[in-house]
């Protein structure tokens, strides 16, 4: 029992749940992530994408069945392995759906459409467009920035087309990587695991990886540059002994800029010197440097937004 219960673990993924953070993008850059209101509509919409979001997984281990009893790895997921019989698997998925729809609906209509069409988007993904070239990396990228404005539409919120850019290039980025990691781990064995791997020369995913790592930072940048001034507290000009600052009214958020161009080279680095990438929220959890800049970087964002601009 204990085994299974192990295996359903593994099986739900929860380790994929930080992917759901990008929820609470909105509530912070909106300026109301102190608004008791908002945090917890915020807090609904993450739990309730972590089970939308699991229950895809089981439904693609599902139709992914045979290839993964090839991958090196995903060989050893407890729907592969038999662990957690098939029919088991999809009434768990298919359970938690339909509890979990007309819950997202009471949440707000808005937040009720981005959730089915994630749904939607992954269960046309496991069970074809992922085997179309280029057609996939959309639907990656296309889930991730679901999932930012399932928060922005909970919350309703309204942030400048800079920030969907943003957004829809880091995701890009994100699944242009995932695939350049996923051809060389898989290498001869890409026709058994994927055959749209085949279909990807390793100068088109450098292209592609180049152009979305350019893209990720210069869309943040436009991005921080165009969010209105802020005007810094007065108590730090009075730590000053009354002297103005010559920048009491700045783009504080440009400071967060350098910061973001090192976490997307870091992210090349892992890609090509280190071999991985295949799975981001794996990355982010084993790698200290990246982990430790995203820390920075929340901290900072958090800190200009809500104490300088308070």
């Amino acid at each position: 029992m204990a085994k299974f219960l192990w295996g359903f673990i593994k099986a739900i993924r929860p380790r994929q749940w930080i992917k759901n953070f990008a929820v609470f993008a909105a509530l912070i850059f909106s300026g109301t992530l102190l608004d008791p209101t908002n945090q917890l509509k915020s807090l609904e919409a993450f739990l309730l994408f972590c089970v939308f979001s699991s229950a895809t997984y089981l439904l693609n281990d599902i139709f992914d069945i045979e290839r993964d009893k090839l991958h090196p790895f995903k060989k050893k997921r407890p729907i592969a392995s038999g662990l957690i019989p098939l029919p088991l698997a999809l009434t768990l998925a298919l359970f938690s759906i339909i509890i979990s729809l007309p819950l997202a609906y009471r949440l707000s209509p808005a937040f009720f459409f981005a959730s089915l069409s994630y749904l939607i988007l992954q269960l046309f993904y496991s069970s074809y467009l992922k085997q179309i070239i280029l057609l996939d990396v959309l639907v990656i990228a296309a889930g991730f920035v679901l999932r930012v404005y399932g928060g922005v539409w909970v919350i309703d919120a309204h942030l400048n087309v800079w920030f969907l850019l943003s957004v829809t290039s880091f995701a890009l980025f994100l699944a242009i990587g995932k695939r350049r990691s996923e051809r060389t781990l898989m290498e001869g064995q890409a026709p058994a695991h994927r055959e749209t791997l085949l279909h990807y020369p390793e100068n088109l995913l450098d292209s592609l990886t180049g152009m979305f790592a350019t893209s990720a930072w210069l869309t943040y940048a436009f991005f921080a540059f165009l969010q209105p001034p802020i005007q810094a507290r007065r108590a730090i000009n009075n730590l000053l002994g009354g002297f103005e600052l010559p920048f009491s009214e700045a783009k504080y958020l440009m400071a967060t800029v350098p910061i973001v161009i090192y976490a997307v080279m870091r992210y090349l680095y892992i890609i090509y010197e280190k071999k991985e990438g295949e799975s981001p929220e794996r990355v982010l959890l084993s790698d200290k440097p990246l982990l430790v800049t995203v820390i920075i970087w929340t901290i900072l964002v958090i800190g200009i937004i809500y104490y300088l601009g308070a």
